[in-house]
């Protein structure tokens, strides 16, 4: 390391236990009032090499949680490291700001539970109201970032409801439509009940998944020309059965015919024969392919509902089929091994019927209701009351002489939520508009699976995880029906012929528009004042209007990388109007989300975007990270008293902490996260650290020392030691962080504390202080300390910004650590030196072990040591250390194949004086610091006895003027 300039500044003493959490608030206030952030944020405008981190909008809808501050220190911590080496940024924050997240919460608050209460209320209002929100907490999330130290330009957020970002997704979306992408497609879909809205395949998360129980039946359905001949199916969902069109089999798969104890004859895959059965039935009557299963006709439960004798005609209603295993593979290990089939009740389901040819009965509204034709039904909610269906089929009234029901279980299973208001979902089939993923050549998905391939994945398996997803994604659901607040995708629908447009920008709407555009000028484009425009059609000369659906929210956040590179000289989008700008951030350095879910979300929207419009990636690097959990290991809820908010964990435990937990912490597992954590991570690292800092400062106010390079320095082999430790500590966390990797470089910073407390400081402690005589010894000790923490307190400024600012400010005498530079290494790190001292740590190591297995403390002197290593070649310096750790007069080395140290343990006459005399030395040190005693206080002492021939080793190790005999032990200052 380079030796530390000269500096007149005067070190001011710390306490022991301060409050880090005020002293944080004060730092942060004097931070943004005396200009520190905003020259921070400008400090390298010019430079010529730049880092631009992408940031992944926050949603602006509740107050941030501790699971937000983990990834938002992420996003600090690399835009502090590239800033104090120098590199040009934007750090620009995002706030994510349309969908259904926001539209949800604003129900709970004006207490709406339909669609139409939103209606009745307004529209207009409604999604002022859901831009108030956002605006609200946008303010609350940016003052918590904040706190968390986390330094941006938050004047210059970037908002996904912004006309840039709306119009940058029109433009992307002509593209698609120029490709002959954008389609509208007839589909069983996921769908939310409540919401009343499709979940697109991206939007069903796997954490979104709920462990339930549902009581699932299995149903007989008699054969048709074969009297006591029935099929057994099963379902978890019998809301479903209404539905049904076919039964589902293999054609390869063996089944058999069971004689029931009734006497009827059952239908069953053979696999499922000890699982359905049991041992209540007579025996197998023969066993059958699926093949010849196929073509059998049967009877329904509800055959006799209007909208299910409309399609009773169709030749393959309430027939056996075969499946295709690439749409629907059919598995024994639940069920019967023959599938009830509800086209329009399932998405697998539904595609069957597609290549088959099937029939459907559309069954449920977009609340669940059923729909008209379907009888008694009609009306009634599906999935709030599944019991409609099992009392129907249990009956006495509607058998007709049909046992319909073989038997009912509770069955617990995980089945899908809404990932936003957690209700349990639905099939439905609705019109939704997509973009294909496999029309032309090379598709595009073949395209991204290329730019995804560009892109550093860390972890490493972050690409095959985006590669899996690319690999079995259906096509890109991008529309939300009956929602309001949104992207209003521009599509113009003809209401004569059908035919649709895309419209590319505000400028190509403008000149369409043929009515409408008065109400919509100078507006947002959003509902409800842009469907008051319409255009002509350009097939049929008709009349167009805008589709009902609003967008998919993650076009919203996936469109960042085009939408916020705004030329600051023109305030215009760089991407459409002057690519200057534009080419010089794109594409981004780095980004950094949660993996859970991003691969089918937030990366996979920016990749589709990206290889759209530019057929490249949009960022270099992601780090991915993954789920944080309760400390018992559950998911963070309220309810169930584990969840921590974000200003509660701050005035609890400190952000410093806070930040160092996650950035220490290894990115691939969950993190359980918690206030016994966090706390054992202070004591074991911000403690260990403060301590030792305090050490030295405490040490050098009281004697005020200061810097001056111009003194005497005469290093020690442990100072050389300790520096070189330094050089390769900053080193190893430039290296970890330039890969995107704190978790190591955090490891080398914890190593690093630890052998300077545990060793360096421990055995220089008789060195320095005021009982030590001034000395170039004593300087150089100062200088080396005062090198390892000012290096120190740079290298962690991105990690911990508020106790490296303390750290740095205190030595320094400068304004702040904010504006430093990171550290540089000129020295080369001396691994012979790194690694004799690592011999000599594990010999005391070895004679440690040895005396506590014997009882004997180390104040007690012992005669010698022998050692056997690999290496005899130890500087006589480093034999010293030994002796001084090991309290041994004596050290003999020879040559070993492995280490080996043994202790002379006898204890001679003269070993036990000394002992004694160190042990009286101890018990007069506290009874000097319990008189009040100052380090340069002499005292006189009284004590029963002591070895006299260690009376002057007594007197200078413990300040003693006079020694006097008397009853017990005093101290009296002179």
């Amino acid at each position: 390391m380079p030796r530390a300039k000269s500096s007149k500044h005067t070190i001011k003493p710390v306490d022991a236990q301060p409050d880090f959490i005020a002293q944080e608030k004060e730092l942060l206030k004097s931070w943004y009032e005396s200009g520190i952030v905003d020259r921070y944020l400008h400090k390298n405008d010019e430079a010529p090499q730049k880092f631009f981190f992408q940031d992944g909008p926050i949603t602006a809808n509740n107050p941030m949680g501790v699971h937000h501050a983990w990834g938002r220190t992420y996003k600090d911590l690399w835009q502090r490291f590239y800033n104090m080496r120098g590199f040009a940024q934007r750090f620009q924050n995002g706030f994510d700001c349309q969908g259904l997240w926001v539209e949800v919460e604003v129900e709970k608050e004006l207490g709406f539970k339909t669609k139409k209460e939103i209606e009745n209320y307004g529209i207009d209002k409604f999604v002022q109201q859901c831009k108030d929100r956002v605006l609200k907490y946008s303010g609350i999330q940016t003052d918590q970032s904040k706190r968390l130290g986390y330094f941006m330009d938050w004047d210059n957020s970037y908002f996904t409801m912004s006309d840039q970002n709306n119009y940058m997704i029109w433009h992307f979306l002509k593209v698609c439509h120029q490709n002959g992408w954008i389609y509208k497609g007839h589909d069983s879909v996921p769908w939310c009940p409540r919401c009343q809205t499709a979940i697109s395949q991206h939007e069903m998360l796997t954490e979104d998944y709920k462990e339930v129980t549902h009581k699932a039946i299995y149903l007989e359905l008699p054969l048709v020309d074969k009297p006591g001949e029935f099929l057994i199916i099963w379902t978890t969902t019998p809301w479903t059965i209404p539905a049904n069109i076919a039964v589902t089999v293999d054609p390869k798969l063996d089944y058999v015919l069971v004689k029931g104890n009734d006497g009827n004859l059952f239908y069953i895959a053979k696999d499922t024969l000890d699982r359905v059965f049991g041992q209540d039935h007579q025996g197998v009557v023969k066993t059958l392919k699926g093949k010849d299963l196929v073509g059998l006709k049967y009877l329904g439960p509800f055959d006799h509902l209007p909208a299910v004798k409309d399609i009773s005609g169709h030749p393959l209603f309430h027939t056996v089929i075969a499946t295709d295993e690439q749409i629907l593979p059919i598995t024994t290990t639940e069920g019967t091994g023959l599938v009830h089939t509800a086209v329009s009740a399932g998405s697998e389901d539904f595609k069957l019927g597609q290549k088959l040819g099937l029939p459907m009965i559309p069954v449920i509204n977009d609340d669940a209701s059923y729909l008209e034709g379907l009888g008694f039904l009609s009306g009634q909610n599906a999935k709030k009351h599944p019991e409609l269906i099992l009392d129907y089929l249990t009956s006495e009234d509607q058998k007709e002489g049909i046992d319909w029901v073989f038997k009912l279980e509770n069955y617990t299973h995980r089945y899908p939520a809404c990932w936003r208001c957690k209700t349990e979902l639905v099939w439905k089939v609705t019109d939704e508009w997509y973009i294909a993923m496999d029309k032309g050549k090379p598709t595009l998905r073949e395209r991204m699976k290329k730019v995804a391939r560009q892109i550093n994945w860390i972890p490493e398996f972050g690409l095959d995880r985006e590669l899996d997803w690319l690999d079995n994604m259906h096509d890109w659901l991008i529309s939300k029906k009956n929602r309001y607040w949104g992207l209003s995708l521009p599509i113009w629908e003809c209401s004569e012929c059908g035919h649709f447009q895309v419209i590319g920008s505000r400028e190509e709407l403008e000149q369409k528009a043929v009515s409408g555009w008065d109400q919509f000028a100078g507006k947002s484009p959003h509902k409800p004042q842009i469907d008051a425009v319409k255009i002509k059609c350009d097939q049929c000369g008709g009349v167009a209007s805008r589709i009902e659906p609003v967008g998919n929210p993650w076009l919203d956040a996936g469109i960042v990388p085009f939408s916020t590179l705004i030329d600051p000289k023109t305030n215009k989008l760089s991407y459409t109007d002057d690519r200057r700008y534009f080419d010089k951030w794109f594409p981004a350095d780095f980004i950094t989300e949660s993996f859970p879910g991003q691969f089918k979300n937030w990366f996979y929207s920016m990749i589709a975007m990206s290889t759209v419009l530019e057929d490249t990636a949009p960022f270099n690097n992601v780090l991915g990270f993954n789920t944080m959990l309760g400390e018992d290991g559950r998911a963070m809820h309220k309810s169930w008293g584990n969840s921590i908010e974000f200003n509660e964990a701050a005035d609890q435990i400190g952000v410093d902490v806070m930040r160092w937990t996650f950035a220490r912490h290894n990115p691939e597992r969950n993190l359980l996260f918690g206030y016994n954590l966090t706390n054992d991570v202070k004591r074991r690292f911000h403690m260990i650290l403060w301590n030792s800092y305090r050490f030295f400062v405490n040490y050098a106010s009281m004697e005020g020392w200061t810097l001056d390079s111009n003194q005497s320095l005469t290093p020690t082999l442990l100072d050389d030691w300790i520096l070189s430790r330094l050089t390769q500590t900053v080193n190893t966390v430039t290296s970890n962080l330039e890969k995107y990797n704190a978790f190591s470089a955090t490891q080398a910073i914890e190593d690093f504390v630890q052998d300077l407390s545990t060793w360096y400081i421990r055995r220089s402690r008789d060195r320095i202080g005021p009982n030590t005589p001034d000395s170039d010894d004593k300087n150089t000790c100062y200088h080396t300390l005062y090198t390892c923490f000012e290096t120190l307190s740079r290298l962690l400024m991105p990690f911990t910004p508020f106790l490296a600012d303390q750290i740095y400010t205190n030595l320094t005498g400068e304004e702040t650590v904010h504006l430093a530079n990171w550290p540089q290494t000129e020295s080369k790190v001396n691994q012979a030196l790194l690694d004799q001292m690592k011999l000599v740590r594990q010999i005391c190591e070895l004679g440690h072990s040895q005396r506590k297995s014997a009882n004997i403390p180390v104040r007690q002197p012992l005669s010698s040591l022998k050692v056997k290593a690999p290496t005899t070649n130890l500087d006589l310096a480093l034999i010293e250390i030994i002796k001084s750790e090991l309290n041994i007069k004596e050290i003999v080395l020879d040559k070993g194949e492995e280490l080996k140290a043994e202790l002379d343990l006898t204890l001679t006459p003269e070993l036990q004086q000394e002992g004694e005399a160190r042990k009286l030395i101890r018990d007069i040190q506290q009874a000097r610091k319990e008189a009040n005693c100052a380090f340069t206080d002499q005292v006189d002492v009284t004590l029963p006895d002591w070895p006299e021939s260690q009376q002057d080793l007594i007197k200078s190790k413990a300040l003693v003027r006079h020694l006097t005999k008397g009853p017990e032990l005093t101290v009296t200052k002179v």
